[in-house]
């Protein structure tokens, strides 16, 4: 099963490679219903409240499996995403300041988690944190993962977030 996984992630990343990040919000409802809390549109972002990180968002319920795989990854990998720079721009637009925020807005002292859908438009911001959690599967450093990262985005792509560099 994770073989099959991480092979989807590598055909999601090369799919995700020429999306750019889109702009505009959807309309969000309010109230809770499954578990989940449509909170509210933020710099045309949905944020959504959920009980764990093993509880993705509904707004994913429509969107593609790669997508959904992004998520996953950012869920399981959110300690490596905040240390990564993201280079779409969002660091300048909405004031996310690393990969993560792309996707996880908040992860809270209980638990819970506000998760946010700017990823689900975003290709520069699936492909980072796709590619962040195969090099950490692999045995990289975050040091290392974020060189990497530094390297693969530094030309032909927006100014970085503000993350700083991991010790």
């Amino acid at each position: 099963m994770k073989k099959r996984t991480i092979g989807v992630l590598i055909a999601a990343a090369s799919l995700f490679v020429t999306t750019a990040c889109g702009g505009g919000g959807k309309p969000s409802s309010t109230g809770e219903h499954d578990g989940h809390d449509h909170s509210t549109v933020v710099s045309g972002d949905i944020q959504e409240k959920t009980a764990s990180l093993q509880q993705l968002p509904s707004f994913l319920d429509k969107q593609r499996e790669e997508i959904r795989i992004a998520y996953r990854v950012a869920a399981q990998a959110a300690d490596v995403l905040r240390s990564m720079p993201c280079y779409c721009g969002c660091g300048e637009s909405v004031g996310h300041k690393s990969n993560e925020d792309c996707f996880i807005q908040e992860i809270n002292s209980d638990g819970s988690v506000v998760w946010d859908d700017h990823g689900t438009r975003c290709g520069v911001c699936m492909q980072i944190a796709v590619t962040s959690y195969q090099l950490k599967e692999q045995g990289k450093s975050v040091k290392e993962i974020r060189q990497i990262i530094d390297e693969t985005y530094q030309k032909g792509y927006a100014k970085p977030t503000p993350t700083p560099m991991p010790s």
